[in-house]
């Protein structure tokens, strides 16, 4: 996640996972029946979504674009192929005939004509396998307030990566190394911040353990030092143990209403509420370590993540880096609107992202991302686009 989400949770989780979802009650968290596609070919009669718009804001998705195609070309993408019977060459292929046609289309009327006539469009099988829908929620890299030392207002750490987590060749969590060299569950949050075990690994300390737990949700962070200059954080690792909303335990036992839940109404019943925070926090095993970065932080492909560009899925499920068209149905004010009906790129992993029925949209950086990604929880559907064939592809090479 970031490499994460961000694997970043995120690249979490996320601002959004923090929320709920909503009322057949369709269970977007409902994992697809065993050996179902998560990708499902759009049928004739289909309604399709329309891609004009895509060619008219190029200028913004070539950069976002440009990073996936620079990704296929590393050695290593091939590793995650193919997946849902889409191969390597397919998937690469697809994203170069795509800028190319965003290139050399004369219009978006054009340009959505040619995208129909040479590409396939997929469905996510969504929350019920059929093709039922997704939840989107937002993740973001907030900016916080803290320092490089401990004092009595900044005592609330982000640490970094300890050397007894052991990761796998794909950054995969395989647990605690012992003195024997065996491996062992890595300990949940309420186990690390019990001990002390980190100690010594602290990077920065924050005001509160909301703030930390924002940082550790969205998988990075900007830090506002007292003396006004920033430092970067992005994810390097986590415990490997399950995440559990904030925002959802919180609904459970009545401390908010469903329909009042948001960043904000978190913040405002933990500052009445120090104490039971603390609880709640700790009832999410999932601990997430950082490294400080220069950038933007960098999604689960290593990749630059883009706001309102990058979107985080569960990667046992979707083919990395490809094209998704996100299509909701949101209000129709601007700040909760903007970053739908769009073209976007596949580039992270959600912690908290474990089914076809969900997705993370990476919103940006700072307060008015933090905001908009605090309320995102909009229910849609997303289409991955890939040429006909693999023979199509050929004319992308």
């Amino acid at each position: 996640m970031i490499a994460h989400k961000l694997s970043t949770y995120l690249r979490a989780a996320a601002l959004g996972a923090l929320l709920l979802g909503a009322c057949q009650t369709p269970d977007y968290g409902r994992p697809l029946p065993p050996g179902a596609p998560a990708l499902l070919p759009l049928g004739k009669g289909e309604t399709r979504p329309r891609f004009a718009e895509t060619w008219y804001d190029r200028d913004e998705l070539l950069p976002a674009l440009e990073l996936s195609i620079q990704w296929f070309a590393r050695p290593s993408s091939q590793e995650h192929f193919p997946c849902e019977g889409i191969t390597h060459e397919r998937a690469r292929a697809s994203l170069v005939r795509f800028k190319e046609l965003l290139l050399s289309a004369r219009d978006g009327d054009e340009f959505d004509s040619r995208v129909t006539q040479e590409f396939q469009i997929f469905k996510s099988a969504g929350w019920n396998a059929k093709g039922g829908g997704v939840l989107f929620t937002g993740y973001c890299t907030p900016i916080l307030d803290g320092s490089l030392s401990a004092d009595a207002t900044y005592k609330h750490p982000l640490y970094a990566l300890p050397p007894d987590l052991a990761k796998g060749k794909n950054g995969e969590i395989l647990g605690q190394e012992q003195a024997d060299g065996t491996l062992a569950p890595y300990p949940t949050r309420a186990a690390i911040e019990a001990s002390g075990m980190l100690k010594g690994l602290e990077l920065v300390y924050l005001r509160d353990p909301l703030d930390a737990f924002i940082a550790h949700v969205n998988g990075s962070a900007v830090i506002r030092l007292p003396d006004g200059t920033e430092k970067r954080f992005g994810y390097h690792g986590k415990n490997g143990r399950e995440y559990r909303s904030l925002g959802k335990a919180l609904v459970r036992d009545k401390h908010i209403a469903a329909k009042d839940i948001s960043l904000a109404a978190i913040r405002a019943w933990g500052e009445k509420n120090p104490d039971l925070l603390q609880k709640y926090i700790e009832e999410d095993d999932s601990f997430v370590f950082f490294l400080p970065i220069d950038g933007p932080p960098k999604g689960s492909l290593n990749v630059d993540v883009t706001g309102g560009r990058t979107l985080a899925t569960d990667k046992s499920l979707f083919p990395r880096g490809g094209l998704v068209y996100v299509d909701v149905k949101a209000p129709t004010s601007a700040k909760s609107i903007y970053i739908y009906d769009r073209m976007m790129l596949d580039q992270d992993t959600g912690g908290a992202i474990r089914t076809a029925g969900r997705a993370d949209i990476y919103i940006g950086v700072g307060d008015e991302a933090e905001q908009i990604a605090g309320g995102a929880k909009h229910p849609g559907q997303m289409y991955y686009l890939f040429l006909k064939s693999d023979a199509d592809g050929a004319r992308g090479r």
